[in-house]
């Protein structure tokens, strides 16, 4: 089986963002492309020499080739060892536990995480650190530079190995260990949460639905929800992960999971409703008729996270990124614990946990995560939400309206313009910060700015600085407008709009968020001209 030193030219859009490199699954099967970015990977990190790395994915459509592709390059680049998820399956949470469990040097995670799968949808890569969270911006920088003047790579002429046979085999010399993917994640699970506490709940007749949204927590819901917990069986639904997730978008939001809202909205309801995406490190929280914004969740967890085992002794900090609503803050305040803003992408908390700064944090895109990985989690935040449950005796609505009742409420909704033609959207994204100094003081509809500032953040630990991370505008009276362009998308451009208004007044605190958040909107698309530069009416999905 000998090594292949294969000739190649740079490929343009190997580019990664927050999340790694994503593309349609198309572009990835293109000759070479693959490869190239797997090569600029090992090269812009150093080699892979004598290391280990985690390899695993969300199953998607392409998952299992670009898994062998990949052991077959590590192989030939003289990686010492591969752990492999069994039949190429680990969620990203539990990949950054692999990979701090077993002290490797990284691992490479296969998902384009909430983003469609299939032949014709999209597929992503990105590498993870020794620390298992995302690769920093200066090492991501190595990988994009190498990109653009990368000229063979190295691969062996190997066979296929069994990704289904759990054990040890080799690929020309190079061990690969075949896991099972839930083992230790169940296992770290119970270090966490008070599962005798969940399971007492199950067997009073606590009932819930869980939607895997046909993706990669599946397994690892029935294995720990239905085996460990003792929740009924069908307690988890869409568990089988597919490669196109059953034709489906495997995003965790109310638009996507609606088999999960109409369940939860319908007659006889379960008590608890969730559902996680992609790759397992995103979440929604729903109680009976209760839909949690995933700002909301993230404060509620801050708030109650000392009734589970692993935060009994409380909380180092918190940390949100700049869009999330500023709910948690007010938590963090009667706390007494900081509350850092950071821009979007996972890899900014990275060191903030690492420096033992905070404890949670969270993104109002459905991701929420604590120090026991370098990663957003899923199940872990269900789980938590279920051993909260357990504590209090309450249900969601009643612990919403309690925080509400302390703290206030941030009303929130972000709306989404998917697909814009990226000239217009970057047009629009331009003219902002132009317009932001003279904004203080301005009434437009009815709302009077009191500051606007393009967020740019100075990192407390490392001392980094990364500017150009979208546009705030504060307005009197508690509401908020922010403007971001997405990172996550593959094609086009998506704008998203943030909206948030507080409201301390307890006669309105079960007001309808669409009629609280009226006049913020209308006053953040006049001042942006968003509808009359794109061509968009309306957002296509808001959440």
């Amino acid at each position: 089986m000998p090594m292949q030193n294969v000739r190649t030219t740079p490929i343009e859009g190997q580019k990664p963002g927050t999340s790694g490199l994503r593309k349609k699954t198309a572009v990835f099967r293109r000759p070479h492309f693959l490869e190239n970015y797997v090569q600029a990977i090992f090269d812009g990190i150093g080699g892979v020499v004598d290391k280990t790395l985690v390899v695993g994915g969300d199953g998607r459509f392409f998952n299992d080739d670009a898994v062998q592709i990949i052991l077959r390059m590590a192989s030939a680049n003289g990686a010492a060892k591969c752990i492999v998820g069994q039949g190429g399956i680990l969620s990203t949470p539990a990949a950054s536990h692999m990979i701090r469990l077993r002290n490797a040097d990284g691992g490479l995670i296969l998902s384009a995480s909430h983003n469609p799968g299939g032949a014709d949808a999209d597929f992503g890569l990105k590498y993870n650190g020794p620390n298992g969270g995302p690769a920093s911006e200066a090492v991501t920088d190595k990988i994009y530079e190498r990109t653009k003047t990368l000229d063979l790579y190295r691969i062996v002429a190997a066979s296929d190995i069994d990704l289904g046979a759990l054990g040890e085999q080799s690929v020309a010399g190079m061990r690969v260990e075949i896991v099972d993917p839930v083992a230790d994640y169940a296992a770290l699970m119970q270090t966490i949460v008070d599962f005798d506490k969940i399971r007492a709940l199950f067997a009073g007749g606590f009932t819930m639905c869980f939607d895997a949204m046909h993706a990669v927590t599946g397994p690892y819901a029935h294995a720990i929800l239905e085996g460990m917990l003792g929740a009924p069986k069908g307690t988890v639904i869409n568990g089988i992960p597919s490669p196109d997730f059953g034709k489906g978008h495997p995003d965790p939001n109310p638009i996507w999971a609606k088999t999960l809202m109409d369940k939860m909205y319908g007659p006889g309801a379960p008590d608890f409703g969730a559902a996680s995406d992609g790759d397992g490190d995103r979440n929604m929280i729903v109680g009976r008729g209760a839909y949690v914004t995933p700002s909301d969740s993230l404060a509620l967890l801050t708030a109650k996270a000392h009734l589970a085992p692993a935060y009994r002794g409380g909380l180092a900090g918190v940390a949100r990124s700049m869009p999330t609503s500023r709910a948690v803050d007010r938590v963090a305040d009667s706390l007494g614990i900081d509350c850092f803003e950071t821009p979007t992408g996972w890899k900014f908390f990275g060191n903030l946990l690492d420096a033992g700064k905070v404890t949670l944090c969270g993104e109002e895109s459905a991701g929420t995560g604590s120090d026991h990985v370098r990663e957003k989690d899923g199940l872990w935040a269900v789980l938590l939400w279920l051993n909260i449950l357990a504590e209090t005796g309450q249900s969601v609505s009643d612990l919403m309206a309690d925080m509400w009742k302390t703290h206030g409420r941030c009303y929130y909704a972000r709306h989404d313009y998917e697909d814009v033609e990226s000239a217009p959207a970057q047009d629009m994204m331009d003219a902002l910060p132009g317009k932001l100094a003279t904004l203080a003081g301005t009434t437009i509809g009815g709302m009077t700015v009191s500051e606007a500032d393009e967020f740019a953040y100075l990192d407390p630990v490392d001392g980094s600085k990364s500017t150009g991370q979208g546009i705030r505008i504060n307005f009197e009276g508690g509401a908020r407008a922010v403007f971001r362009l997405s990172g996550t998308g593959t094609q086009g451009a998506t704008i998203r709009l943030y909206l948030e208004q507080l409201v301390t007044d307890p006669d309105r605190l079960m007001d309808d968020p669409e009629q609280v958040l009226a006049a913020v909107r209308d006053a953040a698309l006049a001042l942006s001209d968003l509808q009359a530069l794109t061509g968009r009416d309306a957002p296509d999905v808001i959440t």
